[in-house]
């Protein structure tokens, strides 16, 4: 049986346990063994290395520096990594080797909750195939971006909370390589109810898939 591990905690604001009980359910049905934790100290289990999966709900907070090498040593060597918004994009700002594997960091959502467009960019790809453009009432997250990740998603940003990025294209969703392992990120899910839009939560559970060894 494959076996996933869901890492929960951080900033209560993104709702870290609701988000993380609501894709347990996902992947115990397509055959993964799921196991819940609320602390870091999880990555030091040296049973790390034998997941398939590991997802993140962690935002801002510290990560120590055994638990950071531990993760990104199980990833580098296979095991999958996929997340979503300040969960794993706002982990560990003062954690740069982290922010390295993650591909990316948030540093702004210029108008908060606000209404703007994802667009699919990738329409070939196994995440996205099939799925349009769509519109969510959300955090738009601004981002800074590795260019070496690969994106399937953007959101272009209008100029009435901070005109300086009119018209500026930023990555939503994007997939990329640690190592030998896989790395999953979407900047949708502020929040749980925002994973009702179909395709905001369609995107993370097929992420997780693609990411798992």
């Amino acid at each position: 049986m494959k076996s996933a591990l869901i890492v929960w905690g951080g900033w209560e604001g993104h709702e870290p346990r609701a988000c993380a009980e609501l894709f347990a359910p996902f992947l115990r049905s397509n055959g993964y063994q799921v196991a819940l934790s609320d602390t870091l100290d999880a990555y030091l289990d040296p049973a790390l290395d034998q997941l398939n999966l590991i997802v993140q709900v962690w935002t801002m907070g510290t990560i120590a520096k055994e638990q950071e090498q531990a993760l990104l040593a199980a990833i580098e060597r296979g095991v999958g990594f996929a997340g979503w918004h300040g969960g794993m994009a706002d982990s560990f700002r003062n954690s740069p080797n982290y922010q390295f594997m993650v591909g990316g960091q948030w540093v702004a959502h210029p108008g908060n909750i606000i209404d703007y467009t994802v667009d699919i960019v990738a329409h070939d790809d196994p995440i996205t195939r099939g799925m349009a453009s769509f519109r969510m009432h959300s955090e738009q997250y601004y981002m800074q971006v590795d260019p070496a990740v690969e994106v399937l998603a953007t959101t272009t940003f209008g100029g009435q909370y901070t005109p300086w990025i009119d018209g500026v294209v930023v990555p939503v969703v994007w997939k990329k390589r640690w190592g030998a392992g896989r790395v999953f990120y979407s900047s949708l899910g502020h929040v749980a109810r925002d994973f009702d839009v179909p395709e905001a939560r369609e995107l993370v559970q097929r992420g997780m898939i693609w990411a798992s060894r």
